[in-house]
C-alpha cells in the first residue's frame, strides 16, 4: 500500500471542487487516447505525436503517466492539496473518459477516489509538507506510509467537506441506476483474488446498506 500526491490543477485549471463532487482525480494529458495496457514505447510515441515532447520533457511525461496509470494501484492512498486544505482519498482503478479527451476539458485519464478526510495543512508533519511541495503532477511518497502519520484520516470517514454521494444523499444526488451499477461493481470486487480488495468491497456494501437503513428509519 502506497501514498501518492496529485495536483488539483491539471492543465493549469483548479479542479478540486469537481474531484470532490464526482469522486475522482485526473492529471490531464488529453489527446493521447486510452492508456490501459499500452507499452512504454507506445506511450512515448503518443506523447511525441501529440505534444512534440523530446528529451527530459518526454521522460517526465512518460514517468508521470506511467505512475498514474500503471504504478498507482487500487487501494493506494492519495493526497490532493488546495490552499490550506489537504484531501486524503482511497484510490480506485484507472479509467478513460473519451468525452473528456479535449483541450477544453482535459480530464480524460482518471482514477476513482473514495474521499476520506480533509486535513488542515498546518496539522501535517514535515515529511508530508515537503512531499506536497513537489512541483510535478504526481509523486509517490518515498518513505514508509507510517511516516506520513495519517492514521486518523485512514480510519472511519470523518471528512465533512468532501463526502461520497453514497454517504450523504443530502449533499449530492445520485440516480438509482448509477447506485445499482456501483453496487454491481462492488459485488464483482467481492469475488476478486485480492483479499484486501474483497474486504474493502464488502465494507463499502455494508456501509451503504447501513446508511440506507438509517435514512429509512
Amino acid at each position: 500500500m502506497n501514498l501518492y500526491q496529485v495536483k488539483s490543477n491539471p492543465l493549469g485549471i483548479e479542479r478540486m471542487a469537481g474531484f470532490l463532487k464526482d469522486n475522482y482525480i485526473s492529471i490531464g494529458y488529453p489527446g493521447i487516447g486510452d492508456l490501459d495496457n499500452i507499452s512504454p514505447n507506445e506511450l512515448k510515441e503518443r506523447l511525441t505525436q501529440a505534444y512534440e515532447y523530446e528529451g527530459q520533457e518526454l521522460l517526465n511525461g512518460v514517468d508521470e503517466l506511467s505512475a498514474f496509470v500503471n504504478e498507482m494501484q487500487d487501494g493506494d492512498y492519495v493526497l490532493v492539496s488546495e490552499n490550506d486544505s489537504v484531501y486524503l482519498g482511497d484510490v480506485g482503478d484507472y479509467y478513460y473518459v473519451d468525452a473528456s479527451d479535449s483541450v477544453e476539458d482535459g480530464l480524460c485519464h482518471r482514477r476513482g477516489v473514495t474521499w476520506l478526510q480533509c486535513i488542515p495543512r498546518s496539522e501535517l508533519n514535515d515529511y508530508v509538507r515537503e512531499f506536497l511541495g513537489y512541483p510535478g503532477a504526481i509523486k509517490k511518497f518515498e518513505y514508509p506510509i507510517s511516516y506520513a502519520q495519517l492514521e486518523r484520516g485512514i480510519e472511519p470517514q470523518t471528512m465533512e467537506k468532501a463526502r461520497s454521494p453514497v454517504d450523504d444523499h443530502a449533499h449530492v444526488h445520485v440516480d438509482q441506476q448509477t447506485i445499482d451499477e456501483a453496487l454491481a461493481i462492488m459485488k464483482e470486487a467481492m469475488r476478486s483474488d485480492d483479499a484486501d480488495r474483497r474486504e474493502r468491497a464488502a465494507a463499502a456494501i455494508l456501509q451503504y446498506a447501513s446508511s440506507r437503513s438509517s435514512s429509512s428509519a
